[in-house]
């Protein structure tokens, strides 16, 4: 190879398929649970969208039923939080749909996701209701 010749600036990254385990799954719901249960912050963060694209991420690589909708919402909760003139209900009307997606997976789950995934749900109900006030 030539040292003189240039690098390439636009060197394309190869879509690799996320591998997650069950304890990272695990984490990354008590991390979220953790984060959640502080209540909303005061002012935007990017702390949470990161965990939101966290989130879009481990859920495009699942192979778990039924999580579309879910992707879809936090897709449209990450702009929402992202852009300066959301209004409080539509974020409201987001995160009640995604807590009451979240619970319907809860409830289909089996092993030991069913408990914390009930509570994200409830969590994010609540944090829905607490905005349209």
């Amino acid at each position: 190879m030539d040292s003189t010749a240039s690098t390439p600036q636009n060197t394309p990254i190869p879509t690799v398929p996320l591998e997650v385990t069950d304890q990272q799954n695990t984490a990354l719901l008590e991390d979220t649970l953790t984060l959640l249960n502080a209540g909303l912050p005061a002012k935007p963060d990017q702390h949470g969208l990161g965990e939101i694209e966290r989130w879009e991420q481990v859920l495009k690589a699942s192979e778990r039923p039924g999580l579309a909708k879910i992707i879809q919402e936090l897709a449209t909760l990450r702009e929402q939080l992202a852009a300066s003139d959301t209004k409080s209900h539509d974020l409201a009307e987001t995160l009640a749909t995604l807590g009451a997606e979240t619970t319907k997976v809860a409830e289909e789950s089996n092993g030991g996701y069913s408990g914390p995934l009930m509570h994200l749900g409830k969590v994010l109900i609540k944090m829905g209701s607490s905005l349209s006030r």
